[in-house]
């Protein structure tokens, strides 16, 4: 699958800075534009939840580690310096909360959807308000002089962040900057999935499609 050839015409293929590419083979960033925001659940919804719950069970949880997605995460994270153990990848922290509260509890629209999608994929997602963030999103490194709205003082440079045509909204796999994310006043988002070595490009698609699909049953 080739940047922009996908079956679902709404996913596009973020930028990337080129040394970053170089350094990091495998790396990616896709994005969606929903034209709504989050909101309320809907039963069918807190019934896939609820479902997934049953699914992902002590034992399986424990195991979801060791799945080659899951595991692609893991290996990414050391190699730019994360601890999976200390900061859990996307899925390994939804399935901690899952045993720590005894299932997946319902939220709101958005955070039920992200689970389902992310849990049932294993691909790393995020979401953010799109009249807050200037399309296009991708990755690169931070320049002198950034910051990320609502943290304190200048980005170290070279920090790997989600940008959007201006600046940083995000870190990679980090905090949101203040004002980006969505909320209850969010109009309409801008969904997006980070691929690394060893995650399918078939993978990604289906994460977003679930992504989307979810957030259009509501």
């Amino acid at each position: 699958m080739s940047d922009g050839d996908f079956s679902d015409e709404r996913i596009r293929a973020g930028f990337l800075d080129a040394a970053v590419a170089e350094e990091l083979p495998g790396l990616a960033l896709r994005w969606a534009p929903v034209e709504r925001g989050s909101g309320r659940s809907n039963r069918a919804l807190r019934e896939r939840l609820a479902i997934l719950s049953d699914r992902f069970a002590g034992a399986q949880a424990i195991e979801l580690r060791q799945r080659p997605i899951p595991w692609a995460y893991r290996v990414f994270y050391r190699h730019i310096g994360l601890d999976p153990d200390e900061q859990p990848t996307p899925v390994e922290a939804l399935a901690l909360e899952r045993l720590q509260k005894g299932g997946f509890l319902s939220n709101n629209l958005l955070d039920d959807a992200l689970t389902i999608a992310i849990m049932e994929s294993g691909v790393a997602l995020q979401a953010f308000d799109a009249d807050s963030v200037q399309a296009p999103l991708g990755i690169r490194p931070s320049r002198a002089g950034e910051a990320l709205d609502g943290r304190p003082g200048d980005l170290p440079l070279g920090t790997l962040v989600i940008a959007d045509a201006n600046e940083p909204v995000s870190l990679l796999f980090g905090a949101i900057g203040s004002g980006r994310g969505v909320d209850r006043r969010t109009e309409r988002m801008l969904v997006a999935s980070i691929q690394v070595s060893g995650v399918p490009d078939i993978a990604v698609e289906e994460a977003l499609w679930l992504l989307l699909e979810a957030l259009e049953s509501g």
